[in-house]
């Protein structure tokens, strides 16, 4: 339906583009670019067109894309507030190194957290000491606290399913 919706869009803005390019007769063209009003009005027109297709259209997406995810992560795990937290945090974090599926993560110079499987606490541990000692690939306290109790808590539930 927004596939649609998007495509008659631009069929009526070409029509309509066509249209006012077509439109003069004997008082001139639609819009005179030589007048003052002509130009406020084309001025307000391409405010207008910038602002439909950098701002309106974006967020329009963006809403749409929202309303269809789910507070789910892949295969039907419901998750709570601190693991919708922690699967954006490992966005921003982790997803660079480690593969899991429900965060639609491929990086490949860690572990495969789906194959690894690992529970809350190892993967707690892996957070806030780092591997390697904190001198390897994975450096230590990436996250701290509560923010990294979520983290572990987000990938303890998903991780392998």
């Amino acid at each position: 339906m927004a596939t649609i919706a998007f495509v008659l869009f631009f069929i009526v803005l070409g029509l309509g583009v066509v249209l006012a390019a077509m439109k003069s007769g004997r008082r001139g063209p639609l819009i005179d670019s030589e007048s003052r009003a002509g130009r406020r009005l084309l001025t307000a027109l391409v405010v207008a067109t910038v602002a439909l297709f950098g701002v309106g259209i974006p967020v329009a997406v963006g809403l749409i894309n929202g309303k269809e995810q789910s507070s789910s992560a892949q295969a039907g795990i419901e998750l709570n507030e601190d693991q919708k937290k922690g699967r954006e945090m490992f966005g921003r974090s982790c997803t660079q190194c480690h593969t899991l599926k429900a965060a639609n993560a491929v990086g490949t110079v860690g572990p495969s957290l789906d194959a690894l499987r690992p529970n809350k606490e190892l993967t707690l541990d892996a957070i806030l000491k780092g591997r390697a000692r904190g001198q390897g690939q994975m450096p230590a306290a990436l996250y701290e606290g509560r923010e990294a109790r979520q983290v572990a808590d987000f990938v303890a539930a998903v991780a392998g399913r």
